[in-house]
């Protein structure tokens, strides 16, 4: 059945599947759990139809002989989407439709089905609000539930689920989660807590051996109560309980740890290759300034510190608010907007020129005090320089997702405002460690070599450095704004633009699927594709598989709510699908042959 009655000029056409039975039987869900298979829609020789997606409302759980199924009994219609080819165009839809249906036996049912939309206004239909009836069933994050998860983790052998519900209490609440191969949950003991407003599910964990740690796994989480229920894909160790939460476990035991990984996350970003120019200009500076008193070399790494710090509790701020604006968000996002990256590009150009010592910028213009990172001529001038110094290497080290940074930013943006703010200023104490301790103990500056001729050759590199920087910064600008087009990417490896709605229907056809989640400013994506991807033996593995990238250069929200499904917002980010995997599995930020090997080998 259609919601429409004719094509107008959608690409996406609404679309329903109604299958009704006898009391007693059932169909299965996307999941059918330890019997049953899903039903599966075949499109060949259909004519203007791109693409059919399948739907799936909440299940119900089924027991049997021990078995645990989940599916519909009675009626259930699932809601399709048609992707057209030609916007505009009649659309000729055959279909072949394979399900099963199971009472006391099963039976495998296979039907023709056919359906004809011609060209014209798309007026709605007289079986929409039957239709839109079972698509407001399909679980969403819990907007239309009104519940939401509070804490996911692992608990010994257990997985343990708290929830909070905003509307009516809850009555039976149920869980089923969807795991790769090797990782099996059974049926959740439940706990209703706060005159039912909040609850604790424990789901027992069957781990085969060698089998994924459900700890660190991206698990799809479905959990309902009747007809309410929500789905979020999550990752256990990213998702930690909050303050309050049901689980009766305070923030600090989950959140200390995370603001440790935040800690080494920060201190790493130091040695990435957009932040390390930055520090080593203001150590070239301290060298130069050798005579300097020690309250005044104190007080310079003290001002570089707090403005690294302030620059971290700022973009906390921005976040925070286009978070709760209902926008996508994630770490890096400014470099997909040409004007602050055409700002970026002109300033390490600018920086590279004053390094060089090509002209001076009297203060109080802001970008002489920016630009004159080496200059102590007056008082007031270095604290000013040193501050926006720390601001510049904090804007420097957005692109980059060292290792740690990844999970503490993933954490941070997938919780609320505390949690960002302090993982946030906590990475910012990280970057800022090396500037501290030398405020603290200005003597570790006697362990640096003494000032040099071979100083106005490490200004060089670093100047070199820095327009190299600039001139990056500027031919991605280029890309952004259609001046240049970028070049095809000729690392022997055969891509495929990324299609996240075409992947399930892959893998059930057997096939291996790699994504690769990069951008023209990642420098960590170039530095895993130069040193893994495009390497024996994983390129000749991938060659094996179809390769996916999905270039988030610009702004994406299909890309942005891809990586917000694995719990992260920012990239690299890697996963595996295959016939064993068919959930994905999360590869790290920085990759190795190892890892990405291993992870095919598991997904086949």
């Amino acid at each position: 059945m259609a919601a429409v009655t004719a094509t107008g000029d959608l690409a996406n056409v609404p679309l329903g599947l109604s299958i009704t039975m006898k009391p007693g039987w059932k169909t299965y869900w996307r999941s059918p759990g330890d019997a049953g298979f899903a039903p599966s829609i075949d499109t060949t020789g259909s004519s203007n139809v791109a693409a059919l997606d399948v739907a799936y409302p909440v299940p119900h759980r089924f027991e049997l002989f021990g078995l645990q199924t989940f599916g519909y009994g009675d009626e259930v219609v699932f809601p399709l989407t048609l992707k057209v080819e030609t916007p505009g165009a009649p659309v000729t839809l055959r279909a072949k439709l394979r399900y099963l249906v199971c009472e006391q036996i099963c039976i495998p049912y296979e039907h023709d089905l056919s359906l004809d939309l011609p060209a014209g206004p798309a007026l709605v239909s007289d079986d929409a609000a039957l239709i839109s009836r079972f698509q407001a069933l399909v679980p969403d994050a819990g907007a239309r539930a009104r519940f939401s998860l509070t804490g996911v983790a692992v608990a010994g052998h257990q997985l343990v689920v708290t929830l909070r519900s905003d509307g009516q209490p809850l009555v039976q609440p149920d869980a089923i989660v969807e795991a790769p191969s090797g990782l099996y949950f059974d049926k959740p003991q439940v706990e209703l807590l706060g005159d039912g407003h909040e609850a604790k599910l424990s789901l027992p964990i069957q781990r085969d051996e060698g089998g994924p740690d459900p700890a660190a796994t991206a698990l799809t989480l479905t959990v309902f109560d009747g007809m309410r229920a929500l789905e979020q894909k999550i990752v256990p160790d990213v998702f930690a309980a909050p303050a309050g939460s049901a689980s009766g476990e305070g923030p600090a035991p989950r959140l200390w740890p995370m603001l440790l990984v935040a800690l080494l996350g920060g201190l790493v970003l130091n040695v990435m290759p957009c932040v390390l120019p930055v520090l080593l200009l203001k150590l070239s500076h301290v060298l130069e300034s050798a005579g300097a008193a020690r309250n005044h070399l104190r007080a310079s790494f003290v001002a570089s510190a707090a403005g690294i710090i302030s620059a971290f509790g700022a973009l906390a701020a921005i976040l925070i608010a286009v978070k709760a604006g209902g926008a996508s968000i994630g770490w890096g996002i400014q470099f997909q907007q040409p004007i602050f990256l055409g700002a970026l590009a002109l300033l390490c150009l600018a920086l590279a020129a004053n390094t060089w010592g090509w002209f001076q910028i009297p203060v109080p213009a802001i970008a002489g005090a920016l630009g004159n990172l080496t200059d102590h001529a007056e008082p007031r001038r270095p604290l000013l320089a040193s501050f926006l110094s720390g601001v510049l290497a904090t804007v420097l080290a957005t692109p980059c997702s060292a290792p740690f940074v990844g999970t503490a930013v993933g954490f941070a943006l997938a919780r609320g405002p505390q949690e960002i703010a302090l993982i946030f200023v906590t990475l910012g104490i990280g970057l800022a460690s090396p500037y501290l301790a030398i405020a603290a103990m200005p003597r570790l500056v006697a362990w640096l070599p003494r000032p040099g001729a071979w100083m106005l050759w490490l200004k060089r590199a670093l100047g070199l450095s820095l327009a190299a920087t600039g001139l990056w910064l500027g031919l991605i600008l280029a890309q952004q704004t259609g001046v240049l087009t970028a070049a095809p990417r000729a690392d022997g490896i055969a891509w495929t633009k990324f299609d996240a709605e075409a992947i399930p229907g892959l893998v059930k056809q057997g096939k291996v699927i790699f994504v690769d989640v990069t951008a023209e400013w990642c420098l960590t994506c170039k530095a895993n594709k130069e040193f893994v991807l495009t390497k024996a033996p994983v390129a000749g593995a991938l060659g094996e598989t179809i390769a996916m990238r999905a270039d988030w250069t610009n702004p994406d929200p299909a890309i942005s709510a891809y990586l917000a499904s694995f719990g992260r917002f920012g990239i690299p980010m890697n996963v595996i699908y295959g016939p064993k995997a068919p959930l994905g599995i999360l590869l790290p930020e920085l990759l190795s042959s190892d890892d990405v090997m291993t992870a095919l080998r598991q997904a086949k």
